[in-house]
């Protein structure tokens, strides 16, 4: 049944070799095999133009966007794509097997977090043996208590093709669970509540959610939905558990360049609202045990002012950018947060290190910062004013506070990690300098760190600017340029990269590879401005940084020239088709995650999720600065008549953030004009989203195939 239904999609599509300027409806045909291999699906070509007022463009392929996900042909493309992906990719089968078990064998799969401490309750997630999901479970008072399930996601799953939690939160009182459920992959939460004292699970009906957190009345909790078409999280409503409904409308946010979260300060005496665009934020508050009060707003947001706070005692503790570009730590009295003037620096600005979190204790004050592209942690103490920075030795690494709820505690909880050590969990007694390791991430197998080198390269980018390069690779594997290289990067809405630890790429590195992370403008490694630098006006920093570690590398003889390989995904995917349509003979081969590739239609269009919230990431394209600017990088509008490398392109038909078909309008262009005969394989997974499958054991094999890939490409598959 399953071939005969391939078969009637495929001769849906348009098969036939076509002319690239052909704009005419083709012949169907079924595909054809040239040598062992079968044809390419061919989308046609229906010529549709995208008005802006700033010019007009004529887009063959936009007939491949269907925001119901229903149209026939449509879905018969993407089945005939994902058809070609497993006829291409078939020789690679027993890799793919053997790779995902390899994966599978370095995950523990009886496993648990370390148990945090939280209102008379150890919390703690949990895995089983053989079980795609968590489980979210207590213990009362003692670890050695019984143990009662918050929610087994296992059985939630078991009649799902996509199951996923979006959040969670215990009552205040410890008898209601309510948390967010996804069955698409879309990201539009359902809301559900638990009632411990008798196992009933409340299905509360109201869908779109984002967020959620109980006031102090068990009975209530604050959620926010989402606007129907553009999925932006925008109204907050009072949700009483048996009043039925959708709740009281408390807030809504008319700008469209804001998004909103709800959330409770760390002492549990106030709920918040928080407000955040790309270079602005806001917060309202309210006392948490008062559910009829109006929530009260914190400072009036300002373009170009961000800022977070939390609760300690008689003052707020706040993050700002006020005057200080990395930001700083101030405080200010609980009744005077609307005054900017009686707020008072606990941690000043530095130009030279990044602000990024922190965690207000009674005893100390811990911050999370960024120095010379690294993650640090600093413990400020109230009493002396004194701060200390801990110390680590290797030369990449990233130290970040782990969940430290309860705000009495003498101990901090924090992560160490490197691309060499698996994640450590430590505790450390302020007071003495004491530090205890709770757990260290287990690796099954014979993995020994031993056995693996990690480096900082510093390279010179084409205006000057240094770029920090996080570098692994096996001890055995020398830096001769003989070794084929895995290249990196992230590079937008000042997400850094960090060198931490992943199982996965042992896969890679145990067959000869070199990993590389390139630590390129648009992410916050090297603080504010490394973010500043790499978007709007500037996004092509980001693309020719890439660029230039890769030539690095090469030049220097640390990898080998003809075997480099890219990888990125969103925007780094959006990295990905700028890279290859600047600099295709720098790479053998190229994996683009759901990639945002159709940069300038997408941001014209405002019923998109997530345009209006990006215009200061990107730019509007109605400015005709703007339009000029981001067409002159958008990798859709930019693929012309030359040589590619060897691609792989995944997406996800229910992907809210990067819309399926952008990477299936790229791919369909691309077919039409790359002049080389290197593999292009689009691979859609029909039941999932922007992050791809749902269970840990169903990612790795996605995982499995972009490494497949790689190796054959790299000729490191026996078989080949």
């Amino acid at each position: 049944m399953k071939k005969t239904l391939l078969l009637l999609l495929l001769a849906i599509v348009s098969l036939a070799a076509c002319d690239r300027n052909q704009t005419e409806t083709m012949t169907t045909t079924e595909p054809e095999a040239i040598d062992e291999y079968p044809r390419p699906p061919v989308a046609e070509r229906r010529d549709h133009v995208v008005e802006a007022p700033a010019g007009e463009r004529v887009d063959p392929w936009y007939w491949l966007r269907d925001d119901e996900r229903a149209d026939a042909d449509i879905l018969a493309y993407l089945e005939a794509e994902n058809a070609y992906e497993k006829a291409m990719q078939a020789h690679l089968s027993d890799l793919r097997k053997d790779l995902s078990e390899e994966l599978r064998g370095r995950i523990a799969e009886d496993d648990s977090t370390v148990p945090w401490y939280d209102r008379g309750y150890w919390y703690y997630t949990r895995f089983e043996k053989g079980h795609e999901y968590p489980i979210y479970a207590r213990r009362k008072g003692d670890l050695d208590a019984e143990e009662e399930i918050l929610l087994n996601v296992n059985e939630k799953a078991e009649s799902e093709d996509f199951y996923q939690v979006g959040g969670w939160d215990v009552s205040m009182d410890g008898q209601r669970f309510a948390w967010l459920e996804d069955t698409v992959g879309r990201r539009q939460h359902r809301l559900m509540i638990k009632e411990f004292d008798t196992g009933e699970v409340i299905d509360t009906g109201t869908t779109g959610v984002s967020s959620l957190s109980w006031s102090a009345d068990n009975d209530v909790l604050y959620y926010v939905e989402n606007e129907p078409e553009t999925l932006r999280s925008w109204r907050v409503r009072r949700y009483r558990v048996g009043g039925g409904g959708a709740g009281e409308l408390v807030y809504q946010e008319d700008d469209t360049a804001f998004y909103t979260y709800v959330s409770r300060t760390k002492s549990n005496a106030f709920n918040f609202i928080y407000l955040r665009s790309t270079v602005a934020s806001e917060m309202h508050v309210v006392e948490a045990a008062d559910t009829e009060a109006d929530f009260e707003l914190f400072y009036p947001r300002e373009r170009g002012h961000e800022y977070a706070a939390d609760h300690l005692g008689d003052h707020w503790i706040i993050r700002t950018n006020h005057q200080a570009p990395n930001f700083r730590i101030m405080r200010v009295a609980l009744d005077e947060h609307d005054d900017r003037d009686a707020w008072e620096d606990v941690i000043a600005h530095d130009e030279d290190v990044f602000i990024h979190e922190f965690d207000a204790m009674e005893g100390f004050l811990a911050v999370g910062e960024r120095s010379g592209g690294l993650r640090r942690i600093r413990i400020h103490d109230w009493e002396s004013s004194e701060s200390e920075v801990l110390e680590f030795d290797e030369p990449a690494y990233a130290a970040f506070l782990a969940a430290n709820p309860d705000q009495g505690a003498a101990a901090l909880r924090y992560v160490y990690t490197s691309m060499t050590t698996p994640n450590s969990t430590w505790e450390l007694d302020v007071a003495s300098g004491d530090r205890e390791l709770l757990k260290r991430d287990k690796v099954p197998g014979d993995f020994d760190s031993d056995h693996y080198l990690t480096r900082r390269e510093w390279v010179e980018a084409r205006d000057g600017t240094r770029i920090p390069v996080s570098i692994l690779h096996h001890r055995d594997t020398p830096l001769d340029g003989t070794a084929p290289l895995y290249q990196y990067a992230y590079g937008s809405y000042g997400h850094s990269s960090d060198p931490s630890f992943a199982t996965g790429r042992l896969s890679l590195v145990d067959r000869g590879f070199v990993f590389a992370i390139a630590h390129v403008r648009g992410g916050q490694e090297m603080g504010r401005r490394w973010y500043d630098d790499g978007r709007m006006l500037n996004k092509i920093n980001t693309f020719t940084d890439f660029i230039d570690v890769t030539e690095h590398l090469v030049d220097e003889e640390l990898v080998d020239g003809d075997r480099v390989f890219a990888m990125g995904g969103s925007a780094g995917g959006l990295l990905m088709g700028a890279v290859v349509n600047m600099a295709p003979e720098h790479y053998r081969g190229v994996v683009a995650h759901v990639p945002f590739v159709d940069v300038v239609t997408t941001m014209l269009d405002e019923s998109i999720p997530l345009t209006t919230n990006e215009f200061d990431e990107w730019g509007n394209p109605v400015d005709p600065e703007y339009y000029e600017y981001m067409l002159s990088y958008s990798p859709y509008d930019n693929v012309r008549e030359q040589d590619y490398p060897a691609m792989l392109v995944t997406t996800g038909l229910w992907d809210s953030q990067v819309q399926y078909w952008e990477p299936a309008k790229w791919v369909a262009k691309l077919r039409a004009y790359k002049t080389d005969d290197n593999p292009l394989l689009l691979h859609t997974n029909m039941s999932a989203g922007h992050g791809g499958a749902s269970g840990r054991f169903r990612r790795l094999e996605q995982t499995a195939a972009e490494y497949a890939f790689i190796l054959d490409l790299a000729g490191l598959y026996p078989e080949n």
